[in-house]
């Protein structure tokens, strides 16, 4: 039997679905990322027809461009899921909580016999289902569409790179929900969590021996991964367990803020 804060867990967790089906986030967040994961292997396939198609060719030129690896094409669908996937998730989650303390029905809902920390870990758990179900779906449709138009590419590497980077997904999400709780406005909580990703990102790239073990590097391993089969590093493990830290700092973090505030508002 439950005990009463796992049943009250449940039952916002529920709550925070429902709303999920009622803002069509379930239906066109999924949708975009099956349209970026279509777009890259279908776009490489027909780049030649396009350029001959659009360009100013002399009549009789030939366009012979490579056909890139089917590993080679999923990496650079992972890289589209890091630009404009991550941007629709950020702004999807962006007013997980600011816009409930504005309205007041986080007051409303934390006067109630719910702790701060069920309230933001059932955000946290529609949050994941909303990503990893995107990532998912838009991955498999890439891979699909890659060894239909282009060559085969192992499970091993798809299911590889996809779990890493859902675990990135995963921890630019955490900063969503940190924000949205540290910040009223909505669209200042979904700058700073970007803002942080991208710094985050950009450290790693720019020194990976000294910065290889933070958060930012996963993405580059997800490329990796999905191209070469390997994350090729030894700081790969650091990096899983400062993201996985960094996730739950975030989220502790997070319900004590929210804490705090309540007893404000």
């Amino acid at each position: 039997m439950m005990t009463s804060g796992a049943a009250r867990y449940f039952a916002m967790a529920q709550k925070e679905l429902l709303e999920l089906v009622r803002s069509f986030k379930l239906l066109w967040v999924p949708l975009v990322f099956v349209l970026l994961g279509i777009m890259q292997p279908v776009s490489m396939y027909y780049m030649p027809l396009i350029l001959e198609k659009a360009g100013n060719m002399p009549v009789g030129s030939v366009i012979e461009i490579p056909m890139p690896l089917g590993a080679e094409v999923l990496a650079q669908t992972l890289q589209q899921f890091g630009t404009l996937g991550l941007l629709v998730l950020v702004l999807a989650g962006m007013g997980t909580v600011s816009a409930e303390r504005n309205s007041g029905a986080a007051a409303l809902i934390l006067v109630k016999p719910v702790s701060s920390f069920s309230y933001i870990a059932s955000k946290w758990t529609s949050l994941l289902l909303l990503a990893w179900g995107s990532l998912t779906a838009g991955y498999l449709s890439s891979w699909y569409y890659t060894s239909l138009l282009i060559g085969e590419v192992d499970a091993s590497r798809v299911l590889g790179s996809l779990l890493v980077y859902g675990l990135w997904l995963s921890f630019a999400l955490a900063l969503t929900l940190l924000f949205s709780t540290l910040l009223r406005s909505p669209a200042a909580a979904a700058f700073s969590a970007l803002g942080a990703s991208a710094a985050l990102s950009l450290l790693a790239g720019v020194f990976p021996k000294q910065a290889g073990w933070l958060p930012g590097s996963l993405s580059g391993f997800a490329y990796q991964i999905a191209s070469s089969g390997s994350a090729g590093s030894d700081r790969f493990g650091w990096s899983l367990a400062c993201t996985a830290a960094a996730i739950a700092g975030s989220l502790l973090l997070a319900g004590q803020s929210l804490k705090r505030s309540a007893s404000v508002d």
